[in-house]
């Protein structure tokens, strides 16, 4: 058995003498005005689309002007209680007594609440009832137009529903931006720290080394002024004099290489020897000589007479840069 809801703002199937409305015949079918459509007959005899086209064998929603339908397959109906309805009300829209309406839904009272969903036969097994007196038109007409205040309500709900939806997507595209605008903020904030770790490590290490650097140099510098106090208490022990001096090499054209005292200078380039004057210098004394360093009085010359020395150095290139010059020597042994 089919059950379909009714609510206050559903008229019933008005008759032909009602102003503006298509009536049902009494062979309880419909004849398909024009602008009609499946949702407008249904509205207007309170059935689904669903349940005009199962009663109609239809397969789509097209219906053309003076199409008849059969309206007349509805046996029990269900109708919704609203704001305001009273069972005196509900009777007289179904054209049915209020001891009926009790009887069918085991009802004790007259009381009855919106929402509550009631039972309502029609004695002929019709859905449609029967034709309003002239007393009920006006009643009847105005709730002829509880459908199309339905719709509208419809239509404000859809439209609220909408705004809603865009709303909601709106803020979650504003709340993905602001996601994102925070990670990449995040993610400028991670690189930016992590150059500036990178930067201080640099420098940290520039640092350090400077410092190594500077401590080098100063034990450098350290050791070389804790040796000149050495030299100079050589110096200062033994016999000190202003000589002139020149510079002479092994690998001269027919020099044979060999001190006078036998040292092999060719076999020792880098060994420190002076030639002197025996009659000033012993030969075989160690002495200082300075800008040259600690040297031995090995080897003597024809040209090297008095406070005369020659000093030894590897190359002709190194004798003809040292020149000739004043040194102060000391003549430590």
């Amino acid at each position: 058995m089919k059950k379909f809801v009714f609510t206050l703002g559903t008229t019933a199937i008005l008759s032909a003498g009602f102003v503006g409305a298509a009536s049902a015949s009494t062979s309880g079918t419909y004849q398909v005005q024009k602008g009609d459509t499946l949702w407008k007959v249904a509205q207007k005899h309170s059935v689904s689309v669903d349940e005009l086209k199962d009663a109609n064998n239809l397969t789509s929603n097209i219906i053309y002007p003076n199409q008849e339908l059969n309206v007349a397959t509805i046996k029990e109906m269900t109708h919704k209680v609203q704001q305001g309805n009273t069972l005196w009300s509900i009777s007289q829209q179904y054209g049915v007594t209020v001891d009926q309406i009790k009887e069918w839904n085991g009802l004790k009272s007259d009381l009855i609440y919106p929402g509550e969903q009631l039972k309502i036969q029609s004695p002929n097994g019709q859905a449609q009832q029967s034709s309003p007196s002239v007393a009920q038109a006006a009643p009847e007409a105005q709730q002829a137009q509880a459908p199309a205040e339905q719709t509208q309500e419809e239509q404000q709900q859809a439209q609220a529903e909408q705004a809603q939806k865009e709303q909601k997507q709106a803020q979650a595209e504003q709340a993905q931006k602001e996601q994102q605008q925070a990670q990449a903020e995040q993610a400028q904030k991670e690189q930016q720290q992590a150059q500036a770790e990178q930067a201080q490590k640099e420098q940290q290490q520039a640092q350090a080394e400077q410092a190594q650097k500077e401590q080098q140099q100063a034990q450098a510098e350290q050791a070389q002024k804790q040796q000149q106090p050495a030299e100079s208490s050589q110096q200062a022990s033994g016999k000190s004099m202003t000589v002139e001096a020149t510079a002479y090499t092994a690998n001269c054209a027919g020099c044979s290489g060999t001190t006078a005292t036998g040292v092999d200078l060719k076999a020792n380039p880098n060994q420190k020897v002076i030639a002197v004057d025996p009659s000033v210098i012993p030969l075989g004394s160690k002495v200082y000589v300075e800008g040259y360093g600690e040297a031995v009085a090995a080897d003597t010359g024809g040209a090297i007479k008095g406070n005369r020395i020659d000093v030894f150095v590897p190359s002709e290139g190194d004798a003809q840069q040292f020149g000739r010059k004043s040194v102060k020597i000391t003549v430590m042994n």
